[in-house]
């Protein structure tokens, strides 16, 4: 499938929805193994919102093959927009998904989705004004933070050589979430992990297996104490040091766009950035439910669900992007002290939390695959106001006391 560049917005119609992904509802109900409207006991995506009242919106973001990650939304907003057609035939009580505004966008390699249920003067144009807004706030987002555009806060640090480099409050503030992260994990979670992601080119069609001495080159370059701070000024002690964000940024920007889409009256929305998900209120006085995927599935069945209200729900997984070389397979979740993809018991973990800290939920969700099971849930249960499931490499599913999980 091709990358999906520029906004779309989705309708709720049934010729449409066949049409542009040549499947109709039938098929969508043997994928699913929907034997009626109330009985939505799978999914086809990796986070699938399964909202109370029998509506459905969703994300998924999944690697396959030789570092491909398959921007698979393009075909999840029509699949999710199948749904919400075929539930909310069960009754007029959920009449209002109609209604429903929906765009996607591409930032952060990665498709960005965002569903207005409710807000304050509901129309079309309102809340397409205000999800044009989000995605613009996306794009400005995606200028300061990534490290791969030229110009950006984090590419001119990561190329000045060590001199000090004059960035934007907002990127000094997730640097610093980074930096704390580093921190209480024992240097599990670090921001300067670029150099050893940059010898896989896991983002590439034809992504590499760097050799041992690579890695102990780039693991000299690896390490969170070496960004310095003073003031607006950042700059790396390593001439060779690099930053990434990409295991925080998205949190921090989601979060930001919860924000954002409140202030613009939103009282009921859900917004999927890749693998975290931002909930704006309910859905008609219900929680939105949250299908958690079962690694490695063929066709994406879900393990069951959370049910959240203004939280936040961040999954991560090594079968999120990841090749395979000579029967072995690398992911993307790289320990930082040698480079290498991280080797314990965890296939995938969710984290939750309360509106306003996907940030958080981004960095812990790679804490956890680090640590491993054990050490993870306990290390979790530490973490104030956050809850983690964690699917291990035999199936089995563990959580620490305060998630709230409904198996499938």
């Amino acid at each position: 499938m091709n990358d999906f560049n520029g906004v779309r917005t989705l309708k709720n119609d049934r010729a449409t929805m066949e049409s542009d992904n040549n499947m109709g509802i039938d098929n969508y109900k043997r994928i699913f193994g929907l034997a009626d409207c109330s009985a939505a006991s799978r999914s086809g995506v990796s986070v699938l919102t399964l909202e109370t009242g029998a509506e459905s919106a969703g994300k998924r973001k999944k690697t396959v093959g030789p570092g491909i990650c398959r921007k698979a939304a393009v075909a999840l907003v029509i699949l999710v927009a199948v749904l919400a057609l075929m539930l909310t035939a069960c009754g007029s009580a959920n009449e209002k998904v109609k209604n429903a505004m929906t765009k996607e966008s591409y930032y952060f390699d990665t498709i960005c989705r965002i569903s207005i249920y409710n807000m304050k003067n509901m129309s079309d144009e309102q809340a397409e004004k205000a999800i044009d807004g989000a995605f613009r706030l996306c794009a400005d987002y995606e200028k300061l933070l990534s490290k791969t555009k030229a110009g950006s806060d984090i590419y001119r640090v990561n190329h000045a050589a060590g001199k000090p480099v004059r960035c934007d409050p907002r990127t000094i503030s997730v640097i610093k979430k980074g930096i704390y992260y580093g921190k209480i994990s024992g240097g599990d979670f670090d921001i300067t992990i670029g150099k050893a992601e940059d010898l896989y080119n896991f983002h590439s069609e034809n992504p590499k297996v760097p050799t041992k001495k690579q890695l102990a080159e780039a693991a000299k370059y690896v390490n969170y104490k070496q960004i310095k701070i003073n003031g607006d000024n950042v700059r790396m002690t390593t001439k060779k040091g690099e930053i990434d964000l990409g295991g925080i940024a998205k949190g921090y920007i989601g979060d930001r766009v919860g924000e954002y889409l409140q202030k613009q009256g939103v009282t009921s929305a859900i917004v999927s950035l890749g693998g975290n998900i931002i909930t704006v209120g309910d859905k008609g006085g219900h929680p939105f439910r949250i299908g958690i995927e079962k690694p490695f599935s063929e066709q994406s069945e879900i393990v069951g669900f959370t049910e959240v209200k203004d939280k936040t729900v961040v999954t991560s997984g090594i079968y999120e992007r990841y090749f395979k070389k000579n029967g072995k397979l690398y992911h993307h979740i790289l320990i930082p002290k040698t480079g290498e993809p991280a080797n314990t018991d965890i296939q995938g973990v969710t984290i939750t939390a309360e509106s306003g800290r996907s940030a958080d939920c981004d960095a812990l969700a790679t804490i956890c695959q680090i640590k491993g099971k054990k050490k993870a849930l306990a290390f979790m249960e530490k973490q104030k106001g956050c809850s983690a499931l964690i699917i291990d490499d035999s199936g089995k599913i563990s959580k620490t006391a305060s998630m709230d999980f409904t198996a499938s």
